[in-house]
């Protein structure tokens, strides 16, 4: 029986595209938002699911990290690097010089800021919960208007293509993650995704004690793993408290990493394996 995947609605998403990289024999089943998605995981309701994490021109998507700092039960299994080539779609005969509004995800609308900025400095950028359903919404809109998306999607909805490549960098990828019950087994090129903070700190660092990053990373350093990726999110309790989230070269069952993740869970207060998975470079 094939895989049921999850991905984000409608068809035409780069979601979508990047579960059809993961598994073009899945059954693909198309849902409302990245939490549920996730929900479809934990339910059973789909075999797994597939989200966007990060894109290099405009860096993380939060939507992911916080349902990540949020999950208890469900593990990164995979990631999924896919080259995002943004097109201007329009209706079949407006013109460029008509266009009132542009509609298209923030992440999308980000990722051509200089080309919206110099063609389309008057145009209204309007959110759209993905990319395929801005074109949904731009078929639909009452004023002269554009969406930013893939040209599958323009193909989708029957729409035209007035620009392509119009990313402001050419070298534009989007890291996708599939969550699942259980992560990946070794694989002898892995990354662990980890997360952990330091509110009410256990051991000798407390508080604001001085250093407390340093201290975590140093567990890494003397054992000669290296990060992929550091970052942070509010805590989302009172201002200042931060968690981090850190990429990992290397599998939680590995003996090196395994020891340094002991020693790191002794010196913060919350410490959380998204999970292990095979390293990919590029899409």
């Amino acid at each position: 029986m094939p895989k049921r995947l999850g991905y984000l609605a409608p068809p035409g998403t780069y979601t979508e595209e990047a579960t059809e990289r993961y598994d073009a024999e899945a059954t693909r089943i198309p849902y409302p938002t990245f939490r549920a998605v996730i929900e479809a995981v934990r339910s059973g309701d789909v075999d797994e699911g597939v989200t966007a994490i990060e894109n290099s021109l405009e860096g993380a998507v939060v939507d992911t990290l916080d349902l990540l700092i949020q999950e208890d039960t469900l593990h990164i299994k995979q990631e999924i690097m896919v080259p995002i080539l943004h097109c201007l779609l329009i209706k079949p005969g407006t013109r460029a010089e008509d266009i009132k509004a542009i509609h298209s995800h923030p992440q999308a609308l980000g990722q051509c800021r200089r080309y919206l900025e110099n063609e389309y400095p008057n145009a209204q950028s309007v959110a759209s919960l993905s990319t395929a359903a801005a074109v949904e919404q731009m078929q639909a809109s009452d004023v002269p208007a554009a969406a930013i998306a893939s040209r599958r999607a323009g193909d989708l909805y029957g729409a035209e293509v007035l620009a392509t490549d119009i990313q402001d960098q050419p070298d534009n990828t989007t890291r996708f993650v599939v969550w699942a019950q259980e992560d990946h087994v070794p694989s002898g090129d892995d990354k662990t995704s980890i997360c952990f903070d330091f509110d009410e700190a256990k051991g000798p660092l407390v508080g604001d004690t001085p250093g407390l990053l340093y201290s975590v990373i140093g567990e890494f350093a003397r054992r000669g793993i290296s990060m992929a990726k550091i970052e942070s999110r509010p805590a989302k309790r009172e201002m200042g408290r931060y968690i981090f989230l850190v990429d990992l070269l290397g599998h939680r069952q590995d003996a090196v990493l395994a020891e340094a993740l002991e020693s790191v869970r002794k010196l913060t207060s919350t410490l959380k394996i998204f999970g292990s998975y095979p390293r990919v470079t590029q899409g």
